[in-house]
C-alpha cells in the first residue's frame, strides 16, 4: 500500500494531539524494569481493561512481558527528569527512584504518581512497529497533582504551554 504522504508528515500530524506521559513498570526476577509510554489509553470499564503500545525495538517490555504483568505510573508534571531517565535504553533506570510494589503483581509503582493502573497482560496484538498491549486492570490507585504532557516533541504541563516561533 502506498501512503500519499511522507512519514515526517505523518509525525508531524501525530505531534499536534497532546498526551500525558506514563512509565510502564515490572519485574525481572527480583530486579525492577521500566520504560516511558505515551501510547497509553482507557480502554474499557466492564470488564477494566487498559492499552499500552510499547515500540518493537524496547529492550525493557519484552522483559516485563515475560512476567505476565505491569503497572502504568501517569506521570505529574514534577517528574519530566524521571520521564527522560526511563527514555533512555540500558542501565539501571530505578537507580535512587522510590517505589513500592503494588499490592497484587508486586510490579513497581512508583512514589508521585498521579496514578497507577496494575494490570494482567490479557493480549498482544501486532501492531506495525510496535506491540498493543491490553492489560486487565487488577488494582490502581490515586494520587495528587498535575500531568505532565506531551506535544509537538516537548514536554508540556497544564501551566507551561508548548508554542512555536509563530505564537500557535
Amino acid at each position: 500500500m502506498t501512503m500519499g504522504f511522507d512519514v515526517a508528515q505523518f509525525k508531524e500530524a501525530m505531534s499536534r494531539f497532546i498526551t500525558g506521559v506514563t512509565i510502564v513498570s515490572g519485574m525481572e526476577d527480583d530486579h525492577p524494569v521500566g520504560f516511558t509510554c505515551q501510547a497509553f489509553v482507557s480502554l474499557s470499564i466492564n470488564p477494566p481493561f487498559i492499552a499500552v503500545a510499547p515500540a518493537r525495538t524496547s529492550t525493557s517490555w519484552p522483559r516485563i512481558a515475560r512476567a505476565g504483568s505491569f503497572c502504568v505510573n501517569v506521570l505529574g508534571d514534577s517528574q519530566e527528569e524521571l520521564c527522560r531517565g526511563f527514555a533512555v535504553s540500558g542501565g539501571d533506570k530505578f537507580d535512587g527512584v522510590a517505589w513500592h510494589p503494588a499490592p497484587v503483581s508486586g510490579s513497581p509503582v512508583i512514589e508521585g504518581s498521579l496514578a497507577w493502573v496494575d494490570c494482567n497482560v490479557e493480549l498482544v496484538h501486532d501492531a506495525g512497529d510496535h506491540e498493543l498491549i491490553i492489560g486487565k486492570v487488577l488494582d490502581l490507585g490515586i494520587g495528587e497533582g498535575s500531568p505532565l504532557l506531551f506535544f509537538r516533541g516537548d514536554f508540556a504541563t497544564v501551566a507551561r504551554h508548548t508554542h512555536d516561533e509563530d505564537g500557535e
